[in-house]
């Protein structure tokens, strides 16, 4: 029954708006191997910063300033932008799934 349900919630993931936004977003993208790449960067850089954060280390300004600069470089194409804009939509639609399957597992 409970994976019945994992599974009717992953169709209803792939069917969402925000899910088809990103894969539409994604595809744009990679039309553009230069984009692809500072895509990648991005994240890349993007991911490093959070495992530190986890860690408990300290960004230091010189990787929030890169950070910042790679976005705003990034943000200037529109295709870009839209690929950042609906892969935010979409993690953030993850994390309330996750927040609200963490509530049962605290109680």
């Amino acid at each position: 029954m409970v994976h019945d349900k994992a599974h009717e919630l992953a169709a209803e993931i792939k069917q969402s708006e925000e899910y088809r936004a990103y894969l539409a977003a994604k595809a744009r993208a990679q039309e553009n191997p230069d984009l692809v790449e500072a895509l990648n960067d991005y994240q890349e850089k993007q991911f490093e910063m959070q495992k530190k954060q986890m860690l408990g280390e300290q960004i230091g300004p010189d990787m929030m300033g890169q950070m910042q600069s790679l976005y705003q470089i990034l943000a200037r194409d529109p295709v870009a932008a839209e690929y950042l804009g609906a892969q935010i939509r979409f993690a953030m639609m993850v994390n309330d799934v996750y927040s609200i399957l963490g509530e049962v597992v605290k109680a």
